[in-house]
């Protein structure tokens, strides 16, 4: 009669006897799983494991068909979703403590979960191996140990050398909640209640009122133009006028643009920097100056005037108050507006102005197309999605962030000349800038350099993964047994994890990194909702 105490002798058993473990030396063809590293904020659910139940029945089947399979499991340790499971445990605000703090908290919440995932997983009886042995390098792997973040700063390096990186002040995503620049694949949708305010605007020329209709009448202050459609009688008489913004006085001009739809509001809108998409692209087109009006703290500036201080919601009340004591507010209509959102945080997403350094992948679109054609896609139409993705990519990828748990930018910036230092490129090792010397001295010959406090998106650090598991720093190895034969995952990380593995690991190998991807769908829960822990419809 079966017991559950057998499943500890098996594993013991297992442990000692390693009949999964990698043999190097086989001859047998070799054959690789790219497992998604879960996030260990939170324990293993039952989602989770059935996925990686699953593919350990690719493993158990391609070693009984005579293959010498790599099998490790990886443990996601970086970026945001820690950092917020250590906010909410020690009910702290990581941006109000000394860094070094920070990265406390969120190492013990890292050891109290990491220990249950992992046991979780092997108590499934899944068979995970690796290249190496030894602590946090073998069958499980952690993304925060020093090889992986040394790894990751090394292809950093490398890429900039290549001339794929560089650094640019430009509008980006920003989440107020989480104070970091974030890049579209980390941007959702949602239908939000807010409201049309119908507010009047006054015509220089003549006079006459001008209503305009906007959900953000907090961005008042930061008008470029004030815009009509070409085809909309209604208005063709105020080209080339400029109308008078309310309480800020700000004299604007008015011009017919396509832009503006003629059944939207009172057809006729105001171009703020920055309400939307829609305002960046006009800015750019008709080279405005921008005026932002909110900080990265999610507060309105001095740029705001009196609102300034405010958060966005505050200014957003204030305003209408003072449009309603001074009988400029016409009318108030409830709508629901398609809102951009973090995709962590929920927060709205702001439009701010702020350097940040880049990844160039514009110039690889027809490229990636190419890779994801050459890739065996299982299911077949998941290749759809990833088509989809790279046709809608518009800018390229912002990978540095304002955070604190993430691998470090591996930059110092010289005081004298204000260029850019790299560490070596060999041997391979993980900087902590923000708190050591650089190792070098500037091509200038100063020794003052500043080190980089920012931080690597956690997608940069996660899309290295066959890297890591292929062991690419040991050419021989890599060689031997490249691609990467399997990559599983989730069809909602198609647009981040696949598609940035894809791209990273073809800028350094030149190479398609996979033979195969397999796209598992989700498994959902008694309402037919996507089981999330941070939705809580899991069952652990």
């Amino acid at each position: 009669k079966w017991k559950k105490e057998f499943e500890e002798d098996i594993y013991t058993k297992w442990k000692k006897e390693e009949p999964y473990r990698f043999d190097e030396k086989s001859n047998k063809p070799v054959y690789s799983i790219d497992t998604p590293p879960p996030y260990v904020n939170t324990p293993v659910h039952i989602g989770q494991a059935t996925t990686y139940v699953l593919m350990d029945m690719f493993a158990r089947y391609k070693r009984m068909t005579g293959h010498n399979v790599l099998f490790p499991l990886g443990l996601d340790r970086n970026g945001l979703p820690i950092e917020m499971a250590a906010e909410k445990k020690f009910n702290v605000k990581l941006s109000e403590v000394p860094r070094e703090k920070a990265v406390e908290y969120c190492r013990k919440i890292l050891e109290e979960s990491t220990t249950e995932s992992v046991s979780t997983f092997y108590r499934s009886g899944i068979s995970f191996n690796s290249w190496e042995k030894g602590d946090k390098i073998g069958a499980v792997y952690e993304t925060d140990s020093p090889r992986y973040r040394a790894l990751t700063q090394h292809t950093f390096i490398k890429m900039w050398k290549k001339g794929l990186i560089y650094e640019d002040k430009r509008v980006n995503n920003y989440c107020p909640g989480c104070k970091t620049t974030i890049a579209d694949a980390e941007v959702a949708y949602a239908d939000l209640p807010g409201k049309f305010h119908d507010i009047k605007f006054k015509v220089k020329e003549t006079g006459e009122d001008l209503i305009i209709g906007t959900t953000r009448p907090e961005l008042l202050p930061t008008i470029g133009m004030i815009i009509f459609n070409p085809e909309d009688e209604r208005y063709k008489h105020l080209e080339g006028k400029h109308a008078i913004s309310p309480i800020f006085e700000k004299e604007v001009p008015i011009k017919a643009h396509p832009y503006a739809e003629m059944d939207k509001g009172t057809g006729i809108m105001m171009m703020c920097s920055y309400g939307d998409l829609t305002d960046i692209r006009f800015f750019r087109e008709q080279n405005l100056p921008e005026i932002i009006a909110i900080d990265k703290n999610g507060r309105m500036n001095e740029n705001a005037g009196f609102l300034k201080g405010l958060t966005v919601k505050e200014a957003r009340k204030k305003i209408v108050e003072e449009l309603e004591k001074r009988d400029l507010l016409v009318k108030v209509t409830p709508t629901i507006h398609r809102t951009p959102i973090c995709e962590r945080s929920k927060d709205p997403i702001e439009f701010i102005a702020m350097p940040e350094f880049y990844v160039k992948q514009l110039d690889y679109k027809d490229k990636m197309r190419e890779l994801a054609n050459k890739l065996n896609f299982y299911d077949p139409k998941s290749k759809q999605i990833l088509l989809d993705w790279i046709d809608s990519v518009k800018i390229d990828w912002p990978i540095s962030r304002r955070r604190y748990y993430a691998t470090e930018i591996p930059l110092w910036k010289c005081k004298k000349c204000g260029k850019y230092v790299l560490p070596p490129e060999e041997p391979i090792k993980y900087y902590q800038p923000w708190k050591e010397k650089c190792p070098v001295k500037c091509e200038c010959g100063s020794e003052d350099l500043e080190g980089e406090t920012r931080v690597f998106d956690t997608w940069f650090d996660s899309s290295i993964t066959p890297l890591y598991i292929m062991n690419w720093a040991r050419s021989d190895f890599y060689n031997k047994n490249k691609p990467c034969t399997l990559r599983p995952q989730g069809k909602e990380i198609v647009r981040t994890w696949l598609y940035y593995t894809l791209l990273k690991c073809y800028q350094l190998t030149d190479e398609c990194i996979f033979r195969d991807a397999w796209i598992h769908h989700h498994i959902i829960d008694e309402k037919g909702k996507k089981m999330s822990k941070s939705k809580g419809n899991i069952i652990d």
